[in-house]
């Protein structure tokens, strides 16, 4: 679409934008009924890389519809007796909480890494969010042109070591949300491997 934007006369100054009426996950095994998918660990880190490339394209993106909420593909599973957060629900959580609004550049960073970053609507905090669907362990220093660090940055983290972990109702889940220390932004940062890493840093 950005492509057909520089090479198709007239089309960039109408601004025609992409709006998906539906993206998700859809395979096997569906274990929740007819086409009820069950989803892991490895999901809920194409999810939330799914957002960093919705952010990075905002300018083109007008619309992306998850689907859907609840059951089949849904981030919800019902029983008769009981419901639960499947595991593509935490990114989606994640990022509705504590994600900026405002799309910040991001360049240079390790190939290895999916990065997204965005200021909050109020300019006060810069949002980062990482992505690491390898095995290994990554660090990296960020340089934050145009902007100074006020603080330590909240953080959040979404792993398991096992990319087949699930969440199941009636048992705790094996895929959640878990705060992280007060972090440190200006120096190395690590970034543990098969995990989805958000810092939420006041900046000036």
């Amino acid at each position: 679409h950005r492509r057909y934007r520089e090479t198709i006369p007239g089309l960039k100054e109408k601004d025609i934008r992409i709006a998906l009426d539906e993206w998700n996950y859809w395979y096997g095994p569906h274990v929740f009924g007819e086409l009820g998918t069950r989803y892991f660990m490895k999901d809920a880190l194409g999810i939330a890389a799914g957002l960093h490339e919705y952010f990075r394209n905002s300018d083109i993106i007008f619309m992306a519809n998850y689907a859907q909420t609840v059951n089949v593909i849904g981030c919800i599973k019902t029983t008769k007796t009981e419901a639960f957060l499947d595991s593509t629900a935490m990114p989606l959580i994640l990022y509705r909480r504590e994600f900026g609004t405002i799309p910040v550049c991001v360049s240079g960073w390790n190939q290895k890494l999916d990065v997204s970053a965005a200021l909050t609507e109020d300019r006060k905090y810069l949002t980062i969010g990482f992505v690491n669907a390898t095995y290994d362990t990554y660090e990296t220093t960020l340089n934050l042109k145009g902007l100074a660090v006020a603080g330590k940055a909240k953080g959040w983290i979404i792993t398991n070591p096992n990319v087949l972990a699930y969440n199941d109702a009636g048992r705790p889940l094996e895929v959640n949300i878990v705060p992280l220390p007060d972090t440190d932004l200006t120096g190395k940062i690590t970034i543990p491997p098969v995990s989805n890493t958000v810092f939420k840093v006041p900046v000036q």
